[in-house]
């Protein structure tokens, strides 16, 4: 058990009778995850990829939902079992909590440390504003809207009585609008036969297009690889967020409250492992039905909805030789303007409304994500920490998301939307690579042998590995590509 205790123990609590009226009571984690999902990759790097190299590539973003579905299911096995999010189980591993606790903070903040979609989110605020994309000669309003979407995700965070159910409440709203309007406008606005030659395009394995453009292009496509799905760190904090939602022994330890909620009940800093009864087993089978329809039929099956959505619409409307000015926001922009300028005039803000929510919803998600899983590395390795100021895991969570913003307000000038979110993506990468091998190891050597997954589940998430790993290497390997053999060759 490394250096952090060893579980307390108690019985599975019982959940709610499988029925529809009960899933959608008990469900919820998918959609927090989901709207982080639908951001930038739906609305920055696919329909750019789209229109760039076509939807045939769109392979890439299959494989990448169904081996994030793996990723994430494993990860959540862990914790319907312990009750403690899947990270503290990589930090009982060797060579102990404290590597492994500061391996995953400095990740953490590496990938999501740059809130690079608040840009993205200003960027369409004052379009909407302005009825144009901003110039530069728009810099202060831009500037001021960038740190307005941040305050505002800092306000919503701190509201409610757990930053759980105040983020599922927001998230199931900001899924909706997003989801009718994105039906909406493909329905009404694209011929059925491009919707279904992009539809097929998510299923040809294998396809490259002829030419080098497609290769040039890696870093591009190694985003979409990462933020097809959730991408990295976002990955392994569902299972926080089903800790925190209550689903298996997560209701057994508690969550994180909000500042002002009042609610304050753990979590505790180790978990709680029921015994293999029959009527436990019998309770895991009805926790794994309701983590089922939470993951495949609500995160992954949206994520497949939400990009092919996106990139239906903009494939359909903006022509190939546009592709060249498709950075930042342009893509989303160019759909709301064609709509407004072929339809309607109302289309701009509605379409643009979407990228908003779009955006948003990640950049909330994402900060969350990133204040979260310190907060719960800390709370977990650190006794000092678990007894500063009264021992309250929100003065914590607070104080870093204050850190984070501070930060955060500073890094979001070093690039545009498109720039920062492709690092992003780089660093994603090499979390799912690295994590599918330890959520493998830790659910092998750690689970009860009942409970441990099934051979082609273990053979999944190899599979993640060795696929991620190529992705982070390919994308590793451009920059030497481009610069570092042709400075040798002269």
């Amino acid at each position: 058990m490394s250096r952090l205790p060893a579980w307390g123990h108690d019985d599975l609590p019982e959940p709610l009778p499988f029925s529809i009226r009960n899933v959608f009571r008990t469900i919820g984690p998918g959609a927090i995850l989901l709207a982080a999902s639908i951001g930038g990759g739906e609305w920055l790097v696919g329909p750019t990829a789209a229109v760039k190299h076509g939807t045939d590539i769109f392979w890439i973003a299959s494989v990448a939902i169904v081996l994030q579905l793996v990723f994430n299911l494993e990860g959540i096995r862990y914790t319907l079992y312990t009750g403690e999010p899947i990270v503290t189980g990589i930090m009982r591993l060797r060579p102990g909590s404290t590597f492994w606790g500061r391996f995953y903070v400095f990740l953490a903040v590496l990938q999501l440390g740059v809130p690079a979609l608040a840009r993205g989110c200003a960027t369409v605020v004052v379009a909407a504003v302005l009825f144009r994309l901003p110039a530069a000669t728009d810099s202060v309003m831009l500037q001021i809207a960038i740190y307005s979407v941040i305050a505002l995700g800092v306000v919503l965070l701190m509201s409610g009585k757990k930053v759980e159910r105040t983020l599922e409440i927001l998230s199931w709203g900001m899924i909706a609008y997003i989801f009718i309007f994105l039906t909406v406008v493909n329905v009404f606005f694209v011929p059925f036969a491009h919707s279904l030659e992009t539809a097929l395009g998510f299923f040809k394995f294998g396809y490259i297009p002829e030419g080098t453009d497609f290769f040039a292009d890696i870093l591009l496509l190694g985003t979409l690889a990462a933020t097809a799905g959730s991408g990295g760190i976002g990955n392994l904090t569902i299972s926080n967020w089903i800790r925190d939602k209550g689903f298996g022994m997560g209701g057994k330890v508690g969550a994180i409250g909000s500042a002002f909620g009042g609610e304050d009940s753990g979590p505790s800093h180790v978990g709680k492992v029921f015994p293999i009864t029959s009527e436990n087993r019998r309770r895991w089978s009805l926790w794994w039905k309701y983590v089922q329809v939470d993951q495949v039929w609500l995160w992954a099956l949206g994520c497949f909805v939400g990009m092919y959505l996106n990139v239906n619409l903009a494939t359909a409307i903006i022509p190939p030789d546009q592709a060249a000015n498709m950075e930042g926001v342009a893509a989303g922009a160019m759909q709301a303007e064609f709509l407004r300028d072929q339809y309607w005039s109302g289309f701009w803000i509605l379409g643009l409304l979407n990228g908003f929510w779009i955006l948003f919803s990640t950049h909330l998600g994402n900060t969350d994500v990133l204040v979260r899983t310190v907060t719960d590395i800390v709370w977990t390795a650190s006794s000092r920490a678990r007894a500063w100021r009264g021992g309250r895991i929100t003065t914590i969570y607070y104080t870093l998301l204050g850190i984070v913003t501070v930060i955060g307000c500073i890094a979001v000038q070093f690039g545009t939307a498109l720039e920062l979110f492709k690092f992003l993506g780089l660093i994603a990468n090499f979390v799912l690579a690295v994590g599918a091998i330890q959520i493998l190891i830790v659910n092998r050597t750690l689970l009860p042998a009942e409970l441990r997954p099934s051979w082609w589940r273990q053979g999944a998430l190899i599979v993640c590995a060795l696929f991620y790993t190529g992705v982070t290497v390919a994308v590793l390997s451009d920059p030497v590509r481009k610069f570092v053999l042709p400075w040798l060759t002269t």
